[in-house]
């Protein structure tokens, strides 16, 4: 089982990734150390030839007698032989210095490499320049360049050791970071499952580490949340409609078989048929509140969206209510900002929630009774709030009264069909509105808060 996700771990991004990034920290690697190398190793043969090059000069115009004693001075002050030097004459017969014979050479005066024995006995090699003297003796001076050839094999074997071990270190980096990144893809993978499988609460796992896979997973989750609380939503409107047509339905029903089972005259008829004619138009009326908020919720309606002056909105809204809160003994009162309060959205949609909002408030709230409507503009938001002084919606309903065709048993008598607040919810989620239900002790409080339009916006 083990082996047989681990032949999976080259196939992953991550290890691909790594592997790649190995490949080109190899690649400059090797071109750095070989730089270094190439610098470091022609610096130090420079100065070796620069240093035989000056002792040629400084030798090539002395007489024999003073040559013979410069070439056997430096002998006795060089007993390690590190910097050899030897005098021949035209047989090639030494006539002093340390070195034993005259090293081949196929020119004159230009860099040769020999070897020579050592005191120990090991051979060791010299780089060294071979000159004849006006006379016709040989002059050769040179350097032992041993410590410097083993300087060289050091540098390539640690070049060599770190490149293996740069390799290694890459690999087992690229199979962790491929293991980690298939362990992640397996949690998400496996939760993707359960999903599909119908679990609509679970979400994929976030680490909290903030890097694309858990950003990736964030937007995910929000998405499932919205996505299940569509699916709560479609079940609870199935429900609710199931509860709430049965009754006009039920009705319409058994007027029409009343009427089809006894004689009746035609005013009885008549009243049967309208009686039938209004419940029709009360379903009809709630189909197509359905079919409203299913428009509102299509976020293709953006694309027509302009800047809207909220507070002439609200504005709007009040002087349409204001007869009506009249005749039910209401004060309908508005109060907001001098300068407009400018929105992104639909003004069409905008005043039918606000006037969804004052209607409802209106309709709960009793005689003598207050309903205020009140917008408010800072620099980075505009909010628009209802507040009324009627019963007020209890805590654990506040968020149920958002939910289409859900109707609180203190409000089964009123009229209406549930999809006034739905409609206000689904305005508010286009708009990407922040919709909020508080306690206005007494009576309840509506606000839609949103971020104000920037002048460049509004044109």
């Amino acid at each position: 089982m083990f082996s047989g996700r681990l032949s999976e771990i080259p196939r992953t991004t991550s290890f691909r990734v790594a592997l790649l990034f190995l490949l080109l920290f190899g690649v400059a690697s090797l071109a750095l150390f070989g730089y270094v190398y190439w610098r470091t190793a022609g610096y130090l043969r420079a100065e070796v030839q620069a240093n035989l090059t000056r002792q040629i000069h400084n030798r090539a115009g002395l007489e024999l007698p003073e040559l013979l004693r410069e070439v056997q001075e430096h002998a006795a002050k060089d007993p390690e032989q590190h910097f050899p030097q030897a005098l021949f004459d035209a047989s090639g017969r030494r006539l002093a210095g340390t070195l034993a014979e005259q090293p081949p050479t196929a020119a004159l005066d230009t860099p040769i490499e020999f070897s020579r024995r050592s005191l120990s006995g090991g051979e060791r090699r010299v780089r060294g320049i071979v000159h004849r003297m006006p006379s016709g003796e040989v002059l050769v001076i040179g350097q032992d360049i041993q410590d410097l050839l083993e300087f060289d094999e050091l540098l390539v074997s640690a070049m060599a050791s770190g490149g293996v071990l740069i390799l290694i270190l890459g690999l087992a980096g690229a199979i962790i970071a491929g293991r980690t990144s298939q362990q992640r893809l397996d949690a998400v993978t496996g939760a993707i499952e359960r999903i599909v499988k119908g679990d609509l609460s679970e979400r994929l796992p976030v680490r909290g580490s903030s890097d694309d896979v858990d950003r990736l997973a964030v937007v995910v989750n929000r998405m499932l949340d919205e996505i299940e609380r569509l699916m709560h939503e479609v079940k609870g409107v199935c429900d609710d409609v199931a509860h709430d047509l049965r009754t006009p339905l039920t009705r319409l029903l058994a007027g029409l078989e009343r009427a089809q089972r006894r004689d009746c005259s035609k005013e009885e008829y008549v009243a049967a048929i309208d009686h039938a004619i209004e419940d029709a138009h009360g379903l009809l009326l709630t189909f197509r509140a359905l079919l409203r908020i299913s428009e509102i919720e299509d976020s293709a309606r953006r694309t027509g969206f302009v800047a809207v002056d909220l507070t002439q909105v609200a504005a709007d809204v009040v002087e349409l209510f204001e007869p009506l809160a009249e005749e039910r003994g209401l004060h309908l009162s508005y109060s907001g900002p001098a300068q407009p309060a400018w929105l992104q959205g639909d003004a069409h949609l905008l005043f039918d929630a606000l006037s969804n909002l004052v209607d409802n408030a209106l309709k709960f709230t009793p005689a003598e009774g207050r309903v205020e409507v009140r917008v408010e503009a800072g620099e980075d938001s505009v909010e628009v709030q209802v507040r009324d002084n009627g019963p007020g919606i209890p805590e654990h309903e506040r968020e149920a009264v958002l939910r289409r065709f859900y109707r609180s048993e203190r409000s089964r008598h009123t009229p209406g069909n549930g999809l006034g607040l739905s409609l206000v919810a689904a305005v508010a989620r286009l708009h990407d509105l922040a919709m909020s239900v508080g306690d206005g002790a007494p009576g309840c409080w509506v606000s839609l808060r949103g971020r104000v339009v920037s002048a460049a916006v509004r044109g």
